[in-house]
């Protein structure tokens, strides 16, 4: 079947873009084939600096023709009706149309369109320009004499030339015949920029990426990746040293280059009392290199690995020579703030803190720290850490922030602190504090395991919350300026994976109290919040959102520790058939219930009568006595924090919960009666409420 192949060649795009460039085009140009009825058979996209590449594989020649009835007004409708409808239909007259009758309705006009199928290169000529034009680049520009017009080509860098074509393998593709921007759709392609600048002409996509090969273009962006990593590897080996892999760089510099061409540099030993962290962000953030290892050490070695797109002539000599120079003026400047900042301690930087505003309404950063080592040193006792340590370590934890270092490199803030006040002779604790305390900043991210960090780290996070939570700064959709939910869940981390057991309400008034006359976070909205990120959480582990919010709808729930050991053994519970029996009859006995409660305007909520249920049928009787016994044992076992027993407990209501519904007539005419037994499902939903809320479980 018929290929299609696209190109769009530009000025080159940021690496940052290229990425999800390619998928949108992918993905607007296949939903738009599909929505008019031109399926495929496969579909991928590429990107390189200078341009964005689709292929879409197995397409018809031409669309199916479409037959579609519509129906119209009632024969004798008002002539408006009757012209509406021949509109719509494209019809020009009545006898364009046919009657059919309807044995109740009467008779109805009934429009009968046919179709016929489209050829795909129409269609394809009439979709892409569109998507040219109106493509959601993050940032796009004019260019040219014609920038000014009304309705000029916006792309994210002048657009040079479009390649696109059309046909079965066995045969010469044809132009798709479409023009945007005073640019027309060809056949013609350039290589790389400056090692194969000449014209390619390709007509199909296996032409296209071999050509593109041989004038220098890689075009697939993870085959680049593997080139990079794999050379620099080899190279790396091959002077005793290891790669410090970064795949976030690695992803940055395949967009930088379209002919990957791996080289080494060296700096002076005498960098190397700079630290590690330092290095590493001077190089990569100012030169996009890679820094080494020496071999089977976390030592830095004084050499870094380049990524060029030239083959010189040379070898690379003089763009090796031209990194070196720069990367030496960085780590110049890196090591002069390094020995001003030890020059200064930690705590001599606090003053400046207060001059610095964190947020409009919630202060300085002054301020702030003292929220936190207020909140540290009253979470210390909790998580097994050193009060005055918590507090200490929560003072300096911002210090910083005032330093050039960080000042330079954001990205080392925490970690430089750590390293300052290893210097200063700090006790090792507080040093780890400074340095872990925004941790973990995401799912992946190591989670503290020193006490005194745990106890910074939590008090960081709450208070952040809890202040915003205080002025009414909540996330709203997917709009998050400030992080929350990431600071919601790396509390939720915190706790689970050291295993802390927190009343998160004590600790969200505790850090609310500390803001004073800003005071005012709402507990319960915050503690909803902490569910919904909980359920995010456990989602990912596998566990049934439902069953977080039927643990979180008992009152008191804030100890997340308790309540994902709740989840846990509730869905082992609900996973057994007497769990799944259980849970058929409660929602049996609710729906009961709620019948039941709005028909007499009541709530059947007093405790049954055990001597009434005592006369009534076996089944009744036998039901009252286990809900008896299920309800205490399940108590107690809650109460001892025994979430299994409590399951175990109720699963011997599946028995006599089945008989009952098999055996018993709820409403009986009776009314004493028919009040005990409804009584009765009431006791068996108070039951169930001993480890959740039924009522929240799905299925």
């Amino acid at each position: 079947m018929p290929d299609l192949l696209l190109e769009l060649r530009s000025e080159e795009i940021p690496a940052r873009m290229q990425r999800r460039a390619a998928e949108d085009l992918r993905k607007l140009v296949t939903d738009a084939l599909v929505e008019r009825g031109f399926l495929y058979e496969g579909a991928k996209a590429f990107a390189t600096p200078r341009r964005l590449a689709l292929h879409v594989a197995g397409l018809p020649p031409r669309g199916e023709a479409v037959r579609e009835e519509r129906r119209g007004p009632r024969v004798g409708a008002p002539e408006a009706a009757v012209q509406g409808f021949l509109k719509g239909a494209g019809l020009t007259s009545l006898d364009q149309a046919q009657t059919i009758t309807d044995p109740k309705k009467g008779e109805f006009y009934l429009a009968v369109i046919e179709k016929p199928g489209r050829e795909t290169l129409d269609v394809l000529a009439e979709i892409l320009p569109e998507i040219v034009k109106n493509f959601p680049w993050p940032k796009a520009m004019r260019w040219g004499a014609a920038s000014a017009q009304p309705g000029a080509l916006r792309w994210v860098r002048p657009l040079q030339s479009i390649v696109a074509t059309f046909g079965p393998e066995t045969e010469t593709p044809e132009v798709v015949p479409f023009e945007v921007g005073g640019i027309r759709a060809g056949t013609t392609t350039y290589g790389h920029r400056f090692l194969a600048p000449g014209a390619i002409e390709v007509r199909r996509f296996d032409d296209y990426i071999q050509a593109l090969e041989k004038a220098k273009v890689i075009l697939d962006a993870d085959r680049r990746k593997d080139v990079i990593l794999h050379d620099a590897r080899d190279l790396a080996f091959a002077r005793g040293l290891d790669l410090v892999e970064d795949e976030g760089l690695l992803e940055e510099v395949a967009g930088l280059v379209e002919w990957p061409v791996v080289l080494l540099g060296s700096f002076d030993d005498a960098f190397l009392d700079i630290p590690a962290e330092a290095i590493r962000a001077t190089i990569r953030a100012n030169q996009k290199c890679f820094v080494l290892r020496k071999s089977g050490s976390e030592d830095l070695a004084p050499a870094f690995i380049l990524v060029s797109n030239l083959v010189a002539s040379d070898g690379g000599l003089a763009i090796t020579a031209g990194n070196e120079r720069v990367v030496r003026a960085r780590l110049s400047d890196a090591k002069f703030f390094w020995e001003t900042d030890k020059a200064i301690r930690l705590a001599e930087r606090l003053p400046k803190l207060d001059s610095i505003v964190f947020h409009e309404k919630l202060g300085t950063q002054g301020a702030r720290i003292q929220r936190i080592a207020a909140l540290a040193k009253e979470l210390a006792p909790l998580v097994g850490a050193d009060p005055a340590e918590a507090e200490q370590a929560a003072r300096l934890a911002k210090a910083d922030l005032v330093t050039e270092m960080v000042g330079e490199f954001p990205e080392l803030q925490g970690l430089m602190g750590a390293k300052y006040a290893v210097l200063e002779g700090l006790p090792p604790s507080v040093a780890t504090a400074i340095g872990d305390h925004y941790k973990p900043l995401g799912p992946t991210d190591r989670v503290p395991s020193d006490p005194v960090a745990i106890a910074v780290a939590l008090a960081d996070k709450i208070d952040t919350l809890v202040g915003f939570w205080a002025i009414d700064e909540k996330p709203t959709g997917s709009k998050d300026p400030y992080a929350l939910r990431r600071a919601a869940l790396g509390v939720i981390r915190l706790i689970l994976d050291r295993g802390l057991r927190l009343r998160l309400r004590d600790q969200f008034g505790a850090a609310d109290r500390q803001l004073g006359d800003r005071a005012g976070a709402d507990p319960a909205d915050l503690l909803a919040f902490f569910a919904d990120r909980l359920k995010v959480y456990l989602r990912d582990q596998g566990a049934r959102h439902d069953l977080v919010d039927a643990v979180f709808a008992l009152p008191g729930q804030d100890d997340l520790l308790l309540i994902v050991r709740r989840v846990e053994a509730l869905q082992a519970f609900l996973n057994s058939e007497d769990g799944k029996n259980l849970l058929a009859g409660y929602k049996r006995a609710a729906n009961i219930l709620r019948i039941e409660e709005k028909k007499d305007g009541r709530a059947y909520d007093a405790a049954p009568d055990a001597a009434l249920a005592a006369q009534g049928e076996p089944a009744e009787r036998a039901l009252a006595e286990a809900l008896q016994t299920a309800r205490t044992e399940a108590s107690k076992a809650v109460e001892a924090e025994d979430f299994a027993g409590a399951m175990r407990a109720l699963s011997t209501l599946r028995a006599p919960v089945d008989a009952f519904f098999t055996d018993v007539t709820v409403n009986a005419p009776d009314p004493k009666l028919r009040e005990n037994r409804l009584a009765l499902l009431n006791a068996l939903r108070a039951a169930t409420r001993e480890v959740a809320d039924f009522s929240k479980i799905e299925g």
